[in-house]
């Protein structure tokens, strides 16, 4: 396959399911566990020094596992998108990456919550926080990669022609 034709494919859903052409699902799914995640670390903090944190430190808890939901959502379609990419190519490479960041980051927010769970609710779980906070920047990282597969490598994005076409209507 040339790269034209490989670059070709990474444009189109491999299934509905993974969102229309143009419009990939996947960036619309990790803006929930991004979300969530981000509110849990400011409850954390904000929990650290108030006087009364059960409230603060219960709400962290949903929000990291309403997050690792979010991100098996978003993991399920961006697999989808992973399939469109041919192997061997740079964009690739940085998909695998990107993947491997995430799934890091899912198994440290899994044992985070975990942790969460059986701890006091009387004081933030320092370790839990701790391991928020490092998988919180994979997940940085991680989304710099995705945007280098979307933004550089074009996958899942609409072609120039029908861009221009869109742009001049």
């Amino acid at each position: 396959m040339s790269d034209e034709d490989a670059l070709r494919r990474s444009k189109r859903p491999r299934s509905i399911l993974a969102g229309p052409y143009g419009h990939p699902f996947h960036s619309i799914l990790v803006t929930i566990p991004i979300g969530t995640w981000t509110a849990a670390l400011i409850f954390d903090i904000v929990g650290f020094f108030v006087d009364e944190p059960e409230a603060f430190i219960r709400g962290s808890l949903w929000l990291v596992g309403i997050g690792l939901v979010g991100a098996l959502l978003a993991a399920v379609v961006g697999l989808m998108d992973l399939a469109t990419i041919q192997p061997g190519t740079r964009a690739r490479r940085v998909a695998l990456l990107h993947l491997s960041f995430n799934a890091a980051a899912i198994v440290l927010f899994a044992v985070s919550f975990l942790i969460r769970l059986s701890a006091d609710r009387d004081d933030v779980s320092v370790f839990g926080f701790i391991l928020s906070v490092v998988a919180y920047l994979l997940v940085g990282a991680s989304g710099f990669l995705g945007g280098e597969m979307a933004y550089r490598y074009g996958v899942r994005v609409a072609d120039e022609t029908t861009q221009i076409n869109a742009f001049r209507s």
